[in-house]
């Protein structure tokens, strides 16, 4: 298994960041087998999903919904709703495989592969992304 890990800045605000160049970058080249993308963060995800069209908006206006950020959290260091942010990885997982033929994500006409931040106390993420081939 062949792996490496990123860094990437979130910032100060909820984010779905789009990773779909990055990890087609890392597969190139490297025939078929599996690309699984981690975030080692307790409150962070990673979701394939389609961007650009509001799905991502979607996705965090959803996850608002049903995560609201107020004090209603037992865990409660951090901002106002901080708590909500390490119960997401249960509803967004810290991990997805996608297939790699040729070289090549084999990832849906409009599937993108994000990683999904509500939490705004940590604006820098690394995420590992592993090949197995």
């Amino acid at each position: 298994m062949d792996s490496e890990t990123r860094s990437y800045r979130t910032g100060s605000q909820e984010v779905v960041l789009d990773l779909t160049e990055d990890c087609a970058e890392f597969v190139s080249g490297r025939g078929d087998g599996l690309l699984n993308i981690f975030v080692p963060h307790a409150t962070a995800g990673i979701a394939i999903l389609e961007t650009g069209a509001g799905s991502d908006d979607d996705l965090l206006a959803a996850l608002g919904d049903l995560l609201p950020a107020d004090d209603r959290w037992r865990h409660r260091h951090g901002s106002p709703g901080h708590g909500r942010s390490h119960v997401m990885p249960a509803i967004v997982p810290p991990s997805a495989t996608v297939p790699v033929l040729g070289g090549r994500l084999a990832l849906g006409t409009w599937q993108s592969v994000c990683l999904v931040d509500l939490n705004v106390d940590n604006p820098e993420r690394e995420v590992r992304f592993s090949f197995l081939g």
